[in-house]
């Protein structure tokens, strides 16, 4: 069995930096596909980036390019979501997702199989 767990949330204010992490315990190999997503309230999931376990095949959505980067962290073992020049538009609760199969483009919440608890993000003007 797989757990996700998200860490790194918070509050803080417009033009702030936050970095998340997603911790994976279980049995996760290189070729599994990990992704970030975010749900505001009353919005759909929404894609943010994803990334190989292996650290290989490294996207960020479009809308997000320029301020947020994901990667994966060997000493912590973990997959990081760096959020930079937030914007109160970016509040959200945040999720880390995985799936066995890299053999997929990772955009869309329907291609992952499992996902964390979801760690909230509060960007205040």
């Amino acid at each position: 069995q797989v757990q996700l767990v998200e860490t790194g949330g918070g509050l803080v204010q417009a033009g702030g930096s936050l970095r998340l992490s997603c911790t994976a315990s279980g049995r996760i190999f290189g070729n599994w596909l990990m992704g970030w997503f975010r749900q505001a309230p009353g919005k759909e999931r929404e894609f943010l980036g994803r990334i190989m376990w292996n650290g290989a095949r490294t996207a960020v959505a479009d809308s997000m390019k320029g301020r947020f980067t994901i990667s994966r962290d060997i000493a912590k073992n973990t997959i990081d979501l760096q959020m930079n020049i937030l914007e109160p538009e970016d509040t959200a609760v945040y999720y880390c997702a995985a799936r066995p199969n890299g053999a997929a483009m990772g955009y869309f919440p329907s291609e992952y199989n499992y996902w964390g608890q979801g760690t909230q993000v509060t960007v205040s003007s």
